[in-house]
């Protein structure tokens, strides 16, 4: 029983709470006129106030509600008394309860009640009324499940998130945008789930896991009169958002008996990184994730499930804004020394035909391109989704093509612009220009090997060994390489003979 939509909006709503008096100035009453106008963003009927009381220097704000609500659920959380007291140095302390409650509820009916909880939150808010500074600490912030109601079946068990040695900065300015920034560092967060299923018969999922050393930062711009309800006109509007974040270790266990199956396991993760950034420009993003370990037993599958990788990793960058001039793209893939245990290797090879060597798959792809579309404009979709080509294509370099598995290696590399005044003579593509090499190793050993496990027909075999023959040229001992050139004229060359 999952609502993401809904979970993802409190979510938003708590961290708002917790630490986003961002936008605070030096004076109480300004501080909460700020916090005002961003809950705003979730709707005008968002916010309930049950008592706003003002003394010299003290604004006091009682029975807060927010809440937000989809076409999935609906979102409430009760923050109870608020307090932004100025100091004597000209900063405004925000202090809060230590605890409220956050309700979401299902279009079905199913009600689920989380607890907020805060240890030694400390939030000291500085600047002026253009540019605010603010400094956040506490020794952990967290969110745990109550309960959850369906009709008259009541459900409850330990799930929860907290995050510890929370210790973080903002800086922000307010103009046609309002601009934040942010970064700080989190000492770890724990994750705990342990229940019963109900009328599950003994059926139980649990689970727990440990991020380690997390610091974490971000630029963002948000429209002024944004509105997180219409988030199809953000973009557009001027909301961008560039960030990322590193963890240091983690480590997860699992044990679940659900739907007459049972699983456990382990999942270990070394150093992570990810970056992104989007605005109406441009979409970006890489993630890299090394030294990874997992081990999963399950009833479902005979034998334990073991593997391990150094590295994993994507990006993804590309122009999303029309324009006359090209720019940047890229694609890339990293999966580097993939690793399994000798018992699923005995479940396709028990022979020990083939190497058992670790498997790397790598893929980097860069070139220029012009986007037809404002991709993030709405009303473009219809054009955009009908068009052929969403953008028109300057030129493709394969930066790095590196697959080595089972004794069989393959790279490459190349480079090719490409015209578009001709669309005709290698239609639907503009004609290309360049040249690209692909080198392979081993790959009658894998054929041979293929055979003698019996997973390929020799009559197979000798078809792919006189197709590959008819492309490639030998440079070794079952090493090949093949070279392709399009010349300005459209003509193509393999291997310095003309094809085309």
């Amino acid at each position: 029983m999952t609502y993401p939509t809904g979970m993802r909006s409190a979510v938003c709503i708590a961290a708002l709470i917790a630490g986003s008096a961002a936008q605070a100035d030096v004076t109480a009453a300004q501080v909460w006129e700020d916090w005002k106008a961003q809950m705003s963003l979730y709707g005008e009927d968002s916010l309930t106030i049950g008592a706003e009381e003002t003394s010299s220097g003290v604004v006091t704000i009682r029975d807060l509600s927010l809440r937000t609500t989809d076409d999935e659920v609906t979102a409430e959380i009760s923050v109870g008394t608020i307090t932004f007291n100025e100091q004597s140095d000209g900063t405004v302390r925000v202090t809060m309860d230590d605890s409220y409650p956050m309700v979401i509820t299902g279009e079905d009916g199913v009600v689920v009640t989380l607890a907020v909880t805060q240890q030694n939150m400390d939030m000291i808010v500085s600047g002026d009324p253009d540019a605010m500074n603010y400094a956040i600490t506490a020794d952990q912030y967290g969110i745990a499940l109550q309960d959850v109601v369906d009709g008259d079946i009541t459900f409850t068990g330990d799930a929860q998130v907290m995050v510890n040695d929370i210790d973080m900065r903002y800086q922000t300015e307010t103009g046609d945008l309002r601009e934040i920034s942010y970064n700080g560092t989190i000492g770890s967060v724990d994750l705990l789930v342990d229940f019963q299923i109900p009328g599950g018969n003994g059926e139980y999922v649990t689970a727990g896991g440990k991020m380690t050393a997390i610091a974490a930062q971000a630029e963002m711009s948000v429209p002024a009169d944004a509105d997180l309800n219409d988030p199809d006109t953000l973009i557009v509007d001027g909301f961008a958002i560039a960030g990322g974040y590193t963890i240091d270790r983690s480590d997860f266990v699992f044990d679940i008996n659900a739907d007459g199956d049972q699983a456990s396991g382990s999942i270990t993760v070394g150093s992570s990184t990810l970056t992104g950034e989007m605005n109406n420009s441009t979409v970006g993003y890489t993630s890299s994730t090394n030294d990874v370990a997992m081990n999963i037993v399950s009833g479902d599958f005979p034998l334990p499930i073991e593997l391990s990788l150094a590295q994993y990793g994507v990006n993804v960058l590309f122009p999303t804004a029309a324009s006359e001039e090209a720019s940047d793209f890229a694609f890339g893939f990293d999966l580097v020394d993939l690793s399994i245990s000798d018992a699923l290797w005995d479940l396709f090879d028990a022979g020990k035909v083939l190497p058992r060597d670790p498997a790397t798959i790598q893929l980097a792809l860069s070139g220029r391109g012009k986007a037809l579309f404002d991709m993030f404009d709405p009303e473009q979709q219809d054009a955009m989704n009908s068009a052929e080509m969403p953008y028109e294509l300057e030129s493709v370099t394969l930066e790095r093509l590196n697959v080595n598995a089972a004794g069989a290696a393959l790279v490459g590399s190349g480079a090719f612009t490409f015209d578009n005044s001709d669309m005709d003579s290698f239609a639907p593509l503009p004609r290309p220009e360049g040249s690209a090499t692909i080198e392979i190793t081993g790959f009658n050993a894998l054929l041979d090997n293929l055979v003698a496990m019996g997973l390929v027909p020799e009559q197979d075999v000798m078809g792919a060994r006189m197709m590959v023959g008819m492309f490639a040229r030998s440079t070794g001992d079952d090493q090949m390489e093949t070279s392709v050139e399009v010349l300005p004229n459209g003509q193509v060359n393999v291997n310095g003979n003309r094809v085309r």
